[in-house]
């Protein structure tokens, strides 16, 4: 085997690895999250505030990875906040469980357990983000975070399926949440057995950023990061501004009689199926095509709120599927990007900085969607289109700026 083949084979161990242990992972958080909305519905929590806390803990998800995106590339070590991260998965979001029996401390308790989960997917989301754009390099940006996506969205079809089935069969929430104890088990064995294969996580002594420690080792990104960067990061804001949490969506579902709780769960799954088929297609299509194909997200995503917030169930579930492709495109094919647009020893602050401006993007989103769809959907609509006109431009821009 030639030493080139050697290392596309490597790369590729890496990559499935790392996507087999998201599989696990989504079976828990994407379980948990296709009833979020019916959970917190029968804990009494008004919609607005479910889009609130759900907006919000998609912030904390983002706006987190900055700090611990440029502590990973200060000490050049990925592994522990990769494991770190998918720990407080793993444990908190099985305690969801608990809450419908707290009686009325429940709501709060979900509350914090959800922002919990999020937070946690801040803590590893930079620093896997990193390994794999390693591994991609040899394989190709777009096809490796593609297939890894694909195979992420494959955990988070499974989960709601998983979930759907026992809350069908006892008619109850508690045993459906209890039961994502076990594939979060499977992902921290998943994960500690790729650990010890791949033991080097340091890069080259070339790649090892020089920043401070402390808030001014992040504040800084003017002096560390390229101007394209930040405008391609602008664009991805403004989609992510427009796009509803499906939270809010199912919340919609259960609350306007649409659907059965029970059902929902299917209804997310079908979502991450078109997700991870949007991840394959868009990643190859990335390699081949270059970062123009990102352009179709911004489209997709303004068709969402007139076709997810209808009045009835046909149109809800073609936006929900519309919701969940413009969703996997966006995702595997901007962390492509930001790997393109920033030397290797920068990718952790820059994926933190990224993830930042989308978590800002992610409150107004959630708060957009939680106070006008119910009552307004017209003016919901307007909004999203016009933020997702300045997406288009932005992003159309960021391509102009880098060939």
């Amino acid at each position: 085997m030639t030493t080139d083949a050697a290392a596309r084979s490597a790369a590729w161990r890496v990559v499935l690895g790392l996507g087999v242990v998201s599989l696990a992972a989504d079976m828990v958080y994407e379980g948990a999250r296709s009833v979020t909305g019916p959970l917190l519905a029968s804990l009494g929590v008004p919609m607005v505030v479910a889009g609130l806390v759900t907006g919000l803990g998609e912030a904390v998800a983002l706006v987190l990875r900055l700090p611990f995106g440029a502590r990973a590339d200060r000490a050049g070590r990925y592994w522990p906040t990769t494991i770190a991260g998918y720990g407080l998965t793993a444990v908190g979001v099985p305690l969801l469980a608990l809450t419908p029996v707290l009686a009325s401390g429940g709501a709060a308790v979900a509350c914090v357990l959800l922002l919990l989960e999020r937070f946690g997917k801040a803590v590893r989301s930079p620093s896997k983000s990193v390994l794999l754009a390693r591994a991609a390099e040899h394989v190709g940006m777009g096809r490796g975070f593609g297939v890894h996506k694909a195979l992420d969205q494959v955990g988070a079809f499974v989960g709601p399926l998983l979930v759907a089935a026992v809350l069908a069969t006892t008619g109850s929430l508690v045993p459906s949440l209890a039961v994502l104890a076990v594939p979060g088990a499977l992902a921290m064995v998943l994960l500690l057995v790729m650990r010890r294969l791949a033991p080097d996580d340091e890069p080259p002594a070339d790649e090892l950023p020089h920043a401070a420690a402390g808030p001014r080792g992040w504040l800084a990104p003017a002096r560390d990061l390229p101007r394209e960067f930040w405008v391609f990061a602008a664009g991805a804001a403004a989609v992510g501004a427009g796009l509803a949490t499906f939270a809010v969506i199912s919340y919609h579902l259960v609350d306007d009689a649409l659907l059965r709780p029970a059902a929902v769960p299917v209804v997310y799954a079908g979502a991450m199926a078109a997700a991870a088929v949007g991840a394959l297609v868009v990643g190859a299509l990335h390699d081949r095509l270059g970062p123009r194909v990102v352009l179709v997200v911004p489209l997709l995503v303004a068709a969402v709120p007139p076709l997810a917030f209808g009045a009835t169930l046909p149109a809800v579930l073609v936006g929900v599927a519309v919701w969940g492709l413009a969703g996997g495109i966006l995702d595997s094919t901007v962390k492509a990007r930001v790997a393109e647009l920033v030397q290797p020893g920068r990718r952790g602050t820059a994926y933190g900085w990224f993830a930042a401006v989308q978590g800002v993007a992610a409150v107004v989103g959630g708060g957009l969607a939680g106070a006008l769809a119910a009552d307004a959907l017209g003016v919901l609509v307007a909004v999203v289109a016009g933020l997702q006109a300045v997406a288009f431009a932005l992003l159309a821009g960021a391509d102009r700026r880098v060939p």
